[in-house]
């Protein structure tokens, strides 16, 4: 691919989530909105790699989008009159420039867009699995491997979810108060899942998307205004913004990936954990029963507060992670408890409770079993075993760099164990 084309593209994923979100605005059709903006898409790549990006790009793609719309509300008029009615709209409406008036708009259409697919006439897995197509610009197979499951199992759930809204006629809107608590936790699980694609893309050749992280925690802030009262909104808003405060110390300077406990740590930003600690802080105020959100959130504050690794308190981030494998079970927090008792208790309890998870089936592909049962192999000096971990982690993932991370660490553990054997000899010489 030429440089010019992978600018368009990286162009075109940034602006596609609200390019759907102001069409679905005004067809009030999320299916059909999709289809638009997936042909605006097509002219954009056909046109901007010899033309150049626009100015306004986003401009450009609703502009041709929102014509193609006016050509398809003509096509259905006899049969659809309120078609013909948003068409006549529309056409009126078409500007050449993308104002800040405009992209104001926009920006709250994405709001809706979540709202809209969180709906409850859709079951709670459909809604999720369609705003993260939609919104966060995922692929089916990249939601599959967030929820380790089968890619034919998304894809299912999306095509029945745009149907189901279609058939209902679910407005397209923010709802009233009375209304936001059952369409809430799937609100913040969308969200959620939007900012680990952007933490730690499941594909591709980046190691981070930090523009799917930067709207994910936008709109948390958004929604703590919306639900002032709600701990678990301001428990998301802080969870978030401590994890993207550690963004720029999570690569080195050649891009490559950097591990937590090895993060120049005066490179996080200390005003997002600032904003974090206040919106954990604010959570916690509530007194009600901490839920998963908030403990989350609680556990990334004991690394904000470290200035150094070695400040880290692990045996308050062990407590942390009991309680909240008590409220959300589930073998991924099991991995991470893990991970964190290996560090107050050492590698070996770490280890014990990895190998009571490797037979648990939602793991059997996921990258990071394998990659964290070989850095307590590491540590318990157990190199040969360490590297074939690491090498199994480097076949399982399906993002380049976490690949390149992997197959180097089993590259290094190899050697050392190498290195081992070799002064071994040695002394028996």
């Amino acid at each position: 691919m030429s440089d010019a084309s992978a600018a368009v593209e990286t162009v075109i994923r940034l602006e596609s989530p609200r390019l759907i979100a102001g069409l679905a605005h005004f067809t009030a059709d999320i299916g059909l909105a999709e289809d638009l903006a997936q042909d605006a898409v097509v002219a954009a790549l056909e046109q901007w790699p010899a033309e150049g990006v626009p100015r306004n790009p986003g401009a450009w793609l609703m502009t041709v989008a929102r014509r193609r719309a006016i050509d398809e509300f003509r096509r259905r008029a006899d049969r659809d009159r309120k078609y013909a009615q948003v068409a006549r709209a529309l056409e009126t409406s078409i500007t050449p420039d993308f104002d800040l008036a405009f992209a104001d708009e926009i920006d709250d259409d994405l709001l809706r867009l979540i709202f809209t697919a969180c709906h409850p006439v859709l079951p709670v897995q459909a809604r999720v699995a369609l705003t993260l197509r939609l919104l966060g610009g995922l692929t089916t197979a990249e939601i599959a491997r967030a929820y380790l499951v089968p890619e034919p199992t998304i894809a299912q759930r999306i095509v029945r979810a745009k149907k189901t809204l279609a058939d209902a006629s679910v407005p397209f809107e923010v709802p009233g108060p009375a209304e936001r608590p059952a369409r809430l936790s799937s609100v913040l699980e969308v969200i959620y899942l939007i900012f680990n694609e952007g933490y730690s893309a499941t594909a591709g050749d980046d190691w981070m998307r930090p523009g799917l992280c930067a709207e994910a925690v936008r709109l948390a802030r958004v929604l703590a205004q919306l639900a002032p009262a709600e701990p678990e909104v301001h428990g998301l808003a802080a969870l978030l913004e401590l994890q993207a405060s550690r963004i720029p110390a999570r690569t080195d300077a050649a891009g490559d990936p950097v591990l937590l406990l090895d993060q120049d740590r005066t490179r996080w930003d200390r005003l997002q954990i600032s904003r974090g600690l206040e919106a954990l802080e604010k959570a916690q105020s509530l007194d009600r029963e901490r839920g998963p959100y908030v403990l989350q959130a609680a556990i990334a504050a004991c690394h904000a507060r470290a200035f150094r690794a070695a400040d880290t308190d692990w045996a308050q981030i062990v407590s942390l992670y009991q309680v909240l494998a008590e409220v959300m079970p589930s073998p991924i927090v099991e991995l991470n408890r893990a991970v964190a008792v290996s560090m107050a208790y050492g590698p070996q309890a770490g280890l014990d409770i990895v190998d009571q998870l490797a037979a648990e089936p939602a793991l059997a592909g996921y990258h990071l079993l394998p990659s964290v049962r070989g850095d307590l192999l590491r540590r318990l000096g157990r190199a040969a075993e360490a590297s074939a971990e690491f090498e199994r982690a480097a076949a399982l993932t399906q993002n380049a760099r976490e690949r390149q991370l992997s197959a180097e660490r089993a590259a290094a553990t190899g050697a050392k164990d190498d290195d081992a054997d070799l002064d071994s000899r040695e002394n028996r010489s």
